[in-house]
């Protein structure tokens, strides 16, 4: 691999839905320090459309990964679940940096074996945590950290949505499918960020109305986290439900509700009560993506150990893990001690405008 240029070149690896309406348009905000040079896929019809779409003259198949990985500085990793640990891994052995969608990979063994990789190739790896550049939950965290509700006392997530029969989700548990992989994430790393603490028992529990059209994964999953001090989150995911994406904190003074909490196609906002009067703030819609390739070509430029790195994917993973675990098991699940995080702080805040949703070639939306 050449050495990084002022731009940091990526190639794009899967051009899934994500990558499609999000990831690929993201770079016209982004190109400060981030250059799209080359994608990869197994679709030749996709790689030729997006190719002349985004003026993208390489082009590669899976089959020919190492040689795209000879002329890129990054990889945006947009693959299924159970790919991210491979493609992570040939990436670092190329001495190339990794943005790898998250979730992380499947198993914690996956993960520890792509940070392993990582640092011995001495190459960044950043999972990508878009909220963690996004001003609504980055506000909320930093109210809570200055105790304007006073102490946080619990945490309370609703997340599903309608999820397409036979869509990529709806895969084996084993294979990375599963309600709590695709959005669980989201309100375990928000639990885990506003606490500023790691879970150290989880429960769970999981159900399946419609297994003809979900056969292989859960429909929805409940889930308690306890967490120092004896605090506590709780969560419900499903992929059989109406849109709901929200969660909200309640202190000794006062509560703040986020809802929508998760979006990135959308505005986001949240509610601040304390002695009963509510104030909202609402943040149009952004580029979250662009904020990704901004901020991760920065760490690369100035070497810089990214935040979120590959241990805060890892630790997600592990309580993904546990959670799946406890409700095969009915029994609570014990988490081993996991040092502090390095947490995301209001300074890590980056504004782009939104995009366009562009026309998609040889996808679907994941929801009907």
């Amino acid at each position: 691999m050449t050495q990084p240029s002022k731009s940091i070149r990526y190639a794009v690896v899967g051009l899934g839905h994500i990558a499609q309406v999000a990831v690929l348009p993201a770079f016209a905000h982004a190109r400060r320090n981030s250059q799209l040079v080359a994608l990869v896929s197994d679709d030749p019809v996709k790689r030729s459309r997006l190719a002349k779409k985004y003026r993208v003259e390489a082009t590669f198949s899976y089959g020919q990964y190492e040689d795209c990985l000879q002329m890129v500085d990054a990889v945006y990793i947009a693959l299924p679940n159970w790919m991210h640990a491979e493609y992570t891994i040939r990436a670092a052995n190329a001495g190339v940096h990794v943005l790898c969608e998250k979730p992380m990979a499947v198993t914690v063994e996956e993960c520890e074996a792509m940070n392993r990789a990582c640092r011995e190739a001495n190459v960044k790896l950043m999972i990508a945590y878009r909220l963690h550049f996004e001003a609504v939950n980055l506000e909320v965290i930093e109210l809570v950290r200055r105790r304007r509700i006073g102490d946080p006392k619990y945490f309370n997530s609703s997340f599903s949505m309608t999820v397409r029969p036979g869509d990529i989700r709806t895969r084996p548990i084993a294979e990375g499918g599963g309600t709590l992989y695709d959005i669980g994430i989201y309100c375990i790393n928000a639990a885990r960020n506003v606490f500023r603490a790691e879970p150290k028992e989880v429960l769970a529990m999981s159900v399946n109305t419609a297994p003809q059209k979900l056969p292989n994964t859960d429909e929805s999953t409940g889930a308690i986290l306890r967490f120092d001090n004896e605090r506590v989150a709780t969560f419900v995911t499903s992929f059989n439900a109406g849109d709901v994406a929200t969660y909200l904190i309640a202190g000794t003074k006062g509560q703040i509700c986020v809802d929508p909490a998760y979006e990135y196609a959308e505005s986001l906002g949240y509610e601040l009560t304390i002695d009963g009067k509510t104030r909202r703030k609402t943040v149009g819609r952004r580029d979250q993506f662009a904020a990704e390739l901004l901020y991760f070509s920065d760490c690369i430029g100035k070497n810089r150990t990214p935040e979120p790195s590959g241990d805060e994917g890892l630790q997600d993973v592990r309580i993904i893990r546990a959670l799946y675990e406890s409700a095969e098991t009915g029994k609570a699940i014990a988490l081993p001690p996991y040092r502090d995080a390095n947490r995301p702080t209001i300074r890590q805040r980056i504004e782009r405008p939104p995009v366009k949703k562009p026309d998609e070639i040889h996808v679907k939306s994941p929801s009907e």
